[in-house]
């Protein structure tokens, strides 16, 4: 509900006029519900519009970049893609240029256009530590996500362990009251800059920073970088962890080098074959990188849910 109308309903303007002021917040209330404003203003089911793609079981499309500029950032917030993910793996670990990039996206002519707080766009990264650095990831995670990231994509998983123990990182420890317990969340409180980032109370951001699809109303997704002979190898297990919520081979299959064969070869593409069969046998996305339409096209046949393509999103 509108705060407006929840100011009203609750009767805060109502002070020595508790009955004028109920007819005229009744009268509001009418006005707006048959002009249609109630229903344009109801926030989405989902902030994170990646996961909206998702949940109607359409693909997401997105792209990355380095670019913390102001300039970048403002139309990344624009560009007609699901998701941008910047990459902080082969570049500096900068996280003031990745808060500053995320205030750059915050594009309040838009949310008020559309009525609620849902970007365009959402807003991942990639970071240097790989999933078996697992004391890099803790802090670093933490770090990310109080900035208002929507995403984490993490390199080198090779088993469900660490897979697991990603996932705990990106949740907050659960009510006892929650339906989804496990794996336990390890994340400490203290958002207030993905509070803003996101537009929404406190409260709320409790209740949406949690991983989809292990929460159905979360708004965060665990990204899972398949890149290793030995993540190859237990590609089902990773996929299988609660909370997982994409699997995702890079721009230079980085697969190819542990399995000692050139990039082109056969059995890079039996590979990437096995990925998308764990992915599609425990219904998480699985996410590759494709240019030009012809190549979008065919993957998007076999199945894959996650494309990383040219930032313009063609």
């Amino acid at each position: 509900m509108p705060n407006l109308l929840r100011y009203l309903i609750q009767g805060r303007s109502c002070r020595g006029s508790s009955l004028r002021g109920i007819t005229y917040a009744t009268m509001i209330v009418a006005t707006l519900l048959f002009s249609g404003e109630v229903v344009a203003q109801q926030e989405p089911t989902h902030l994170n519009p990646a996961i909206v793609k998702l949940a109607q079981g359409q693909p997401m499309i997105g792209g990355t970049t380095d670019d913390f500029s102001l300039q970048n950032c403002h139309s990344l917030a624009r560009l007609n893609l699901d998701y941008v993910y910047v990459d902080l793996e082969h570049g500096a670990l900068d996280l003031s240029g990745l808060a500053y990039c995320v205030a750059g996206m915050v594009d309040k002519g838009a949310a008020l256009k559309k009525g609620n707080a849902q970007p365009k766009v959402a807003l991942f990264a990639r970071f240097p530590a790989y999933g078996r650095d697992l004391e890099s990831n803790d802090w670093v995670v933490k770090q990310a996500l109080d900035i208002g990231l929507m995403g984490i994509i993490f390199n080198g998983v090779d088993n469900k362990e660490q897979a697991t123990r990603l996932v705990q990182f990106m949740r907050y420890p659960q009510m006892r009251t929650s339906k989804y317990q496990d794996p336990p969340g390890l994340r400490g409180e203290g958002a207030m800059n993905a509070v803003f980032a996101w537009g929404i109370p406190a409260e709320e951001y409790q209740q949406r920073a949690d991983l989809w699809p292990l929460n159905p109303n979360g708004d965060l997704l665990a990204i899972m970088m398949i890149e290793t002979a030995e993540g190859l190898k237990n590609v089902d297990e990773i996929a299988s962890v609660p909370g997982v919520g994409a699997l995702f081979i890079g721009a230079g299959d980085d697969l190819h080098a542990y399995l000692g064969v050139p990039i082109d070869s056969p059995e890079v593409e039996a590979a990437r074959q096995k990925i998308l069969a764990a992915c599609k046998a425990h219904n998480v996305a699985c996410g590759i990188t494709a240019s030009g339409k012809d190549q979008i096209d065919k993957r998007l046949k076999e199945g894959w849910m996650m494309i990383r393509t040219g930032l313009r999103g063609e």
